[in-house]
């Protein structure tokens, strides 16, 4: 073995103290919970909030900026967090539809058929509607028929509505996380 990678090699050996010592790949445990939501919407109200309820809780919710860092891929981190956990809770707002982040997050959870809990935050059902356009941008027809699909099912499931003008926070905030908790407990 040549010298220089000789010496390479020997750096990366064990110190005689630590030979018998195991090493374990720390493998990030799956998330309980994915909150999906509109982050200038409600990212330092509600769903802040609920994530930090359910940690309380001691669940594993997952909330992109809470959960992820610089260098991340986001569709791969993202995807692998619905993936991964047992139950969705989106936050639809008045702003939700317009990122297709959000409709992407949405439509995989129900194509990965996971038990979604919607939370109509501040908007009524009726007022969610799927675009045409984003940003200018062309997206082709059956990707926005695949949003349509999610957002039907998910304005068709019975959830939660929360008007921040009238409502009580931490009664809200201790229901929504008794269905959580029960809905996991379900699907476990």
């Amino acid at each position: 073995m040549p010298l220089l990678l000789h010496a390479f090699a020997k750096s990366f050996a064990r110190p005689a103290c630590c030979k018998n010592v195991q090493v374990q790949a720390i493998i990030p445990s799956p998330h309980d919970v994915f909150i999906s939501h509109r982050g200038p919407d409600t990212r330092r109200n509600i769903a802040g909030l609920l994530y930090d309820n359910l940690l309380r809780l001691g669940l594993r919710p997952f909330l992109d900026y809470r959960n992820m860092k610089a260098g991340d891929k986001l569709y791969e981190k993202i995807d692998t967090a619905i993936r991964d956990c047992k139950v969705g809770v989106v936050v639809l707002s008045p702003r939700y539809c317009e990122s297709l982040y959000c409709l992407h997050e949405l439509a995989l959870l129900t194509e990965c058929q996971k038990r979604v809990i919607p939370i109509f935050y501040n908007v009524k059902p009726s007022q969610l509607r799927v675009g045409n356009k984003y940003d200018g941008t062309y997206v082709p027809e059956e990707k926005l028929e695949r949003f349509r699909r999610a957002l039907e099912e998910a304005k068709d499931t019975l959830g939660f509505r929360f008007d921040s003008s009238r409502g009580y926070w931490s009664e809200f905030l201790q229901s929504a996380c008794n269905d959580i908790t029960d809905q996991i407990a379900q699907s476990s």
